[in-house]
C-alpha cells in the first residue's frame, strides 16, 4: 500500500495487521520498531496504527506490522506513507531560446522540479491565460509535461511556460519562459513522421482500471496518428480516442482487453509504427550551477534493444561539447555555456531525452544572505565559531581580521579551508571586533561582527515534573532560570515536539514572562510531552515533562442484544477508551417509547466491574420495544454513553399486572355499573389483550363473567331482577393472545338506586330585589337514599337558555338564590337527588304542583 498525504492532513490509520489473530502486534518504521510506549503522536487499535498531528520528517518510510502468537509471528504487506509536495523550479530567468525551422518539428522540454504525488501539466503561450490548445499539430504528454509540435509555424513563435499542477496538494508552479525563434536559414522541407511520445513495451494494468497510452510524432506535413490491434480484434465501443488520437484510453479494463497495441503516425511521406520497446534511462542529469572557469562532467546512461547511440544538445542544437559514450565534458567554463542541454538516447523504435539547466556564475563576493551578527555573545572558556560564506563565482579567497591585525591559526586560533574561524577556550582578551574580508577576480566584500565575552554560566534552571491531573482543572508547568543580567533569555513550550502557538491556543495556554506555562481547563488531548526551551546569546538548555490527564471514560461501543427473553436480555459491549483512568464498572441504562428519556435498568450481576463486557438486563416487561445503552465509569467520574443498540422486543407472555381501583355504582334503574382503572399498554404483555369481569351478588357463591376484547375502563349489567342498591362482589382480570392472568381484589359495588319521590311544601319570598329564599319539607331517607337537593329557576317557560340551577348536597331544606333581575317573574322547582339522578320536579303541574312565580320586590302569586 502506498499513501500520498498532504501536508495539512492531520492523521492517518495504517490497517496492515487487521483481521490478524494475534497475541501481540508491533509496528516498525524504516526497519525500526516503534516505541508506541513513548510515542504520544502514535498509538495501535484493534491492530491499525493510527498517527496524528502528522510530521513530514518523523513519518516518512515504509510501515510494516509483525504480528506474534504461540506459533510463532508473520510480517504484514509494507505501507509507504509519503507526503506530496512540489518543489518550484530553480531558475526563475528566461530559459534559453530554442531555435527552429519553419516547418521543423519540435519538443519543448517542462523539466519537472521534484515532486510527490500525481502531476498534471500545461503550457501558456506568451502570458496567461491564454493556454496551448492541443490538435493534431500540437500535444501535451501527462506522462513528462513536455509539449510537442509536429510542424512549426510562423504563429507558433512566442515564449512558452510549462504549468504544473500537483493533484494531491493543488499546488501550481511555473517553469521560467522558454523562448521559440525561427531560424532565418530557409524552410523545412517535407519528411517523413518520426514518433517522439512512445508508450511503454509493457504496461500492468489492474481490472476495472483505466489505461491511457500516448503516441505522438513530429513530420511535416503533420502526421495522422491510428491505432490496432496486432491481433486484428476490433476496439469495443467504450474505448475512446483523445487530442486528435495522440492519446488511446481503454477504461473499464477486463482481461479481454490485455494484448498488444500498435500506434501508426502517416503522411504522404511515409509512415512509422511503435510496436517495440524505445530506450529507457538507467541514469539522467540534474540541473547543476556551476562557477565560471570550472568543469563540467554529466553522464547519462540508457538501456534498450538494440543498444541506442547517444548524442547532446544545447538549446536544441549541438554544441561546444565533448562526448564519449553517453558522457558530456565541457573544460574551462563561461557564460556562454549557460542553457538547457539535452542527452539523446535513440535506436530504431524510438527516441528519448533527458533534459539539465546548465547554469554558469560569475559574480563577486556578497555576504548580503549570510553576515556575521552584529554582536556575538559566548560564556568564558567555551568555544566560538564565526563562519565566512560569501556567496561568490568563481569561490572567494578570505581571510580574517581582529581589530586591524590578520588572524592567523595558533593554538587556541583555527582558520578552516571553507573560511570558519574557531576560537578554543575563549577568555576576556578575545572581546573584540571581528572582521571576514573575500575577494576574487569580480571584487571584494566584508562582514565584521562584534565578540563580547561573559563570565562562566551559572545557569540555574527551575524544571516542572511529572504530573497526573484531571480533565477541567488547570495547572503551572514552572521554567525560569537564574542567569548572567548581561544575556538575553527567551522562553519557548513545545507540546508532543509542536511549537505551541500562544495566540491561536490562547484559550487553554498562556506563558509568564518569567517562563512558566499555564495550562487552563485541561482536556484530555492536552495530555503528552512538554518541552520548555531556554535560549540565551551563549547557550540553549531544555527541560521536559510529562503530563497525564485523566478524564471520565469514553464511550463504550458495538451494544449489542445476544439473546433476548420475555423478562431479560444478554447484551454484549466493546470498551472505550480508559482515558488515563481504568474502567471500574458499567451502568446499563435502557429506553422504550413509554418512558421519558434513559432509565438505569437491574442486572445480574448486579455490579458490572470494569473487566466485564456482557451482563442480562432483568425485569423487563414483555411484548415492550427496548434500545440499550451502557455508560462506563471510573475514578474520575462517569463517561459520555454509548450509541443505543438496534431496537429489540421482548417475548409476548401471559398477563401478570391485575386492573387496580376496582369500583363502580351508579347507573341507571336494574343496572351494576362496574369501572376499573386500565392496565397500561407496556403491562399488557402481548396482542389480543382484553378484560374478565367477575360478580356476584355479596354471599353467593357463582361468578357471572363478562368478557371485553376492547379497550374498557367500565362495564354495565342490566337485568330487571337486580335489586335497587344492592351489593355485589365484584373482581377485574387481564387476558392476552397467551392466555389469562390474575384477578384484581375483591370489591363490594352497589347496584343503582331508584329515583327520589316528589319534594312538598315548596314555598319561596322576596328577599332584595336581587335575592329570593326558596324553602321545602325534607323528604325522608328511607326506602331510597336521599344525597340533596336540587333548585331550578328560570324568566321564561319557553325559553331554556334562562334555566339556573343550584345544587346542595346534604339534607338542606333552605337555600338563598342570588344574582337576580330586579322586577321580574321567575319560575322555580325543587327536586330530591341521589345515584340514580333528580326525582320529579315539584313544579311539574300535574304532580302536586306548585309553582311560584315572583315579581322581585313583591309577591306576586302563590298557589
Amino acid at each position: 500500500q502506498n499513501h500520498n498525504l498532504d501536508i495539512e492532513e492531520k492523521a492517518i490509520v495504517l490497517q496492515n495487521c487487521r483481521g490478524v489473530i494475534a497475541d501481540i502486534r508491533k509496528w516498525s518504521l524504516n526497519g525500526t520498531l516503534i516505541d508506541l510506549g513513548n510515542d504520544y503522536r502514535r498509538h495501535m487499535s484493534g491492530g491499525s496504527l493510527i498517527i496524528s498531528n502528522l510530521d513530514k520528517d518523523q513519518d516518512t518510510g515504509v510501515y510494516q506490522c509483525t504480528a506474534f502468537n504461540m506459533w510463532g509471528s508473520i510480517l504484514s504487506r509494507r505501507a509507504s506513507l509519503q507526503f506530496a509536495y512540489l518543489d518550484n523550479f530553480k531558475t526563475q530567468s528566461v530559459r534559453s531560446a530554442v531555435n527552429v525551422r519553419e516547418g521543423q518539428g519540435v519538443v519543448l522540454l517542462c523539466g519537472p522540479p521534484p515532486h510527490s504525488g500525481e502531476l498534471t501539466f500545461a503550457w501558456i503561450f506568451n502570458e496567461y491565460p491564454h493556454f496551448v490548445q492541443q490538435d493534431s499539430r500540437r500535444f501535451i504528454s501527462q506522462e513528462t509535461g513536455s509539449l510537442y509540435i509536429a510542424k512549426v509555424e510562423r504563429s507558433d513563435v512566442g515564449n512558452y511556460t510549462c504549468v504544473v499542477n500537483n493533484t494531491v496538494t493543488r499546488e501550481k508552479i511555473l517553469s521560467s519562459p522558454t523562448p521559440l525563434v525561427l531560424r532565418s536559414d530557409g524552410v523545412m522541407g517535407e519528411y517523413e513522421p518520426k514518433i517522439e511520445v512512445h508508450f511503454p513495451d509493457s504496461v500492468p494494468a489492474a481490472k476495472e482500471s483505466a489505461v491511457k497510452l500516448e503516441c505522438f510524432a513530429l513530420g511535416n506535413p503533420v502526421p495522422e496518428i491510428s491505432w490496432r490491434r496486432t491481433s486484428g480484434v476490433p476496439f469495443p465501443s467504450k474505448v475512446k480516442m483523445k487530442n486528435s488520437n495522440a492519446v488511446l484510453e481503454i477504461p473499464n479494463f477486463q482481461q479481454e482487453d490485455a494484448g498488444t497495441y500498435e500506434c501508426m503516425a502517416e503522411n504522404r511521406r511515409g509512415k512509422n509504427a511503435a510496436r517495440g520497446p524505445k530506450p529507457h534511462w538507467l541514469q539522467t542529469m540534474a540541473d547543476t550551477a556551476l562557477s565560471i572557469e570550472g568543469n563540467l562532467f554529466w553522464e547519462c546512461k540508457a538501456n534498450g534493444k538494440p543498444k541506442p547511440s547517444y548524442s547532446w544538445l544545447k538549446n536544441g542544437e549541438q554544441g561546444r561539447v565533448q562526448i564519449e559514450n553517453g558522457a558530456l565534458s565541457i573544460s574551462s567554463l563561461n557564460r556562454s555555456d549557460s542553457g538547457m542541454y539535452q542527452c539523446v538516447a535513440e535506436n530504431k523504435h524510438g527516441i528519448i531525452y533527458s533534459s539539465a539547466q546548465l547554469m554558469v556564475l560569475a559574480s563577486p563576493p556578497t555576504f548580503s544572505k549570510s553576515p556575521l551578527r552584529a554582536l556575538l555573545k559566548a560564556r568564558s572558556g567555551s568555544e566560538v565559531t564565526l563562519e565566512c560564506k560569501p556567496q561568490a563565482s568563481p569561490p572567494a579567497i578570505s581571510l580574517w581580521k581582529k581589530g586591524n591585525e590578520i588572524l592567523r591559526s595558533l593554538l587556541r586560533i583555527a582558520l578552516l579551508p571553507d573560511g570558519t574561524l574557531k576560537i578554543a577556550n575563549v577568555t576576556k582578551r578575545d572581546a573584540a571586533s571581528y572582521t571576514c574580508i573575500a575577494k576574487n577576480q569580480f571584487g571584494t566584500a566584508s562582514t565584521t561582527g562584534r565578540l563580547i565575552v561573559t563570565g562562566k554560566s551559572g545557569l540555574k534552571v527551575e524544571s516542572p515534573t511529572n504530573m497526573e491531573i484531571i480533565v477541567g482543572e488547570s495547572i503551572v508547568l514552572p521554567c525560569q532560570i537564574a542567569s548572567d543580567p548581561a544575556l538575553d533569555v527567551s522562553f519557548s513550550w513545545a507540546f508532543n515536539g509542536q511549537l505551541i502557538d500562544f495566540q491561536r491556543d490562547s484559550d487553554h495556554f498562556e506563558r509568564s514572562i518569567s517562563g512558566d506555562l499555564m495550562i487552563r481547563n485541561i482536556q484530555l488531548n492536552h495530555g503528552g510531552k512538554y518541552v520548555c526551551v531556554i535560549d540565551t546569546d551563549v547557550e540553549s538548555l531544555s527541560t521536559s515533562a510529562i503530563l497525564v490527564v485523566k478524564g471520565p471514560p469514553g464511550p463504550p461501543d458495538k451494544v449489542s442484544v445476544e439473546e433476548i427473553t420475555d423478562s431479560t436480555a444478554q447484551l454484549s459491549w466493546t470498551p472505550g477508551r480508559d482515558n488515563g483512568s481504568p474502567i471500574t464498572g458499567y451502568i446499563v441504562q435502557a429506553r422504550t417509547p413509554f418512558t421519558v428519556g434513559w432509565q438505569a435498568v437491574d442486572t445480574v450481576p448486579e455490579v458490572v466491574n470494569g473487566n466485564m463486557l456482557t451482563a442480562t438486563v432483568v425485569g423487563l416487561n414483555a411484548w415492550v420495544e427496548y434500545e440499550f445503552r451502557v455508560v462506563a465509569r471510573n475514578a474520575v467520574g462517569l463517561g459520555e454513553p454509548s450509541p443505543a443498540s438496534a431496537k429489540t422486543r421482548t417475548e409476548d407472555a401471559i398477563p401478570d399486572t391485575a386492573p387496580t381501583d376496582v369500583g363502580g355504582g351508579g347507573g341507571t334503574k336494574s343496572e351494576l355499573v362496574i369501572t376499573w382503572e386500565p392496565v397500561p399498554e407496556e403491562l399488557q404483555n402481548g396482542e389480543g389483550f382484553g378484560y374478565i369481569i367477575a360478580f356476584r351478588p355479596v354471599s353467593t357463591v357463582t361468578w357471572t363473567r363478562a368478557v371485553i376484547s376492547t379497550p374498557a375502563a367500565r362495564y354495565v349489567f342490566r337485568n330487571d331482577t337486580i335489586p335497587p342498591f344492592s351489593p355485589f362482589d365484584v373482581k377485574v382480570g387481564a387476558y392476552n393472545n397467551r392466555g389469562e392472568g390474575p384477578f384484581s381484589s375483591i370489591a363490594v359495588v352497589y347496584s343503582a338506586e331508584e329515583g327520589r319521590v316528589q319534594t312538598s311544601q315548596v314555598r319561596a319570598r322576596s328577599v332584595s330585589a336581587a335575592q329570593i329564599e326558596v324553602s321545602w319539607e325534607a323528604l325522608p331517607t328511607i326506602p331510597e337514599r336521599v344525597l340533596g337537593y336540587e333548585v331550578m329557576y328560570w324568566e321564561d317557560d319557553t325559553k331554556p337558555d334562562t334555566i339556573g340551577k343550584v345544587r346542595l348536597s346534604g339534607n338542606y331544606t333552605l337555600v338563598n338564590i342570588t344574582g337576580l333581575k330586579a322586577n321580574t317573574a321567575y319560575y322555580l322547582s325543587v327536586a330530591a337527588f341521589n345515584t340514580a339522578g333528580p326525582g320529579p320536579q315539584s313544579a311539574l303541574p300535574w304532580i302536586y304542583n306548585l309553582l311560584v312565580v315572583f315579581k322581585l320586590g313583591s309577591r306576586v302569586s302563590d298557589s
